[in-house]
C-alpha cells in the first residue's frame, strides 16, 4: 500500500485512510470519517463519490469541480453524535483553500443521516473568509 499522507490531515497514508473508501468498497464507520474523506474527494476532484455520499435530498446537478481552487488543509473542530448507532451527526471544520493564489478559509458545520448502513452529507451552514 502507499505511504502517500492522505490530504485530510489525519497523518495516516491516503490508502489506509480516505483512499479505501473513495478508491475501494469500504465504507465511513462515522460521520467525521466520511466528512474526511469527502475532503479528499473535492481536494482530488473524484465527483463520483462525492455524488455516491451526498443525500439525494439536497445533491445538486452538477458536481463539476473548481479548477481554479486548490484545496490545502482541513482542521476538524468538533463533532456531534455521528458514531456507530446514530442516525445523525454534525461535524464543524475549517477547510483551507487557495484561489488564484490567495490563501481563504471555509468553516462549515455539516449535518449528515446515516440510512441504509451508509452515511451521506445533507447539508451544511459556511462562513468563508
Amino acid at each position: 500500500m502507499s505511504t502517500t499522507p492522505c490530504p485530510c490531515g489525519s497523518g495516516s497514508g491516503y490508502a489506509s485512510c480516505c483512499g479505501r473508501f473513495i478508491e475501494g468498497d469500504e465504507l465511513p464507520e462515522t460521520a467525521e470519517a466520511l466528512m474526511r474523506s469527502r475532503y479528499v474527494a473535492y481536494a482530488m476532484s473524484r465527483t463520483h463519490y462525492l455524488r455516491a455520499t451526498w443525500h439525494a435530498s439536497t445533491r445538486p446537478a452538477d458536481l463539476s469541480p473548481d479548477a481554479s481552487i486548490r484545496w490545502i488543509g482541513l482542521k476538524i473542530l468538533e463533532t456531534e453524535a455521528g458514531g456507530p448507532g446514530d442516525a445523525e451527526g454534525w461535524v464543524a471544520f475549517v477547510a483551507r483553500y487557495k484561489l488564484h493564489g490567495r490563501a481563504h478559509r471555509m468553516h462549515e458545520r455539516s449535518h449528515f443521516l446515516h440510512e441504509q448502513g451508509r452515511w451521506r452529507y445533507v447539508s451544511g451552514e459556511v462562513t468563508s473568509s
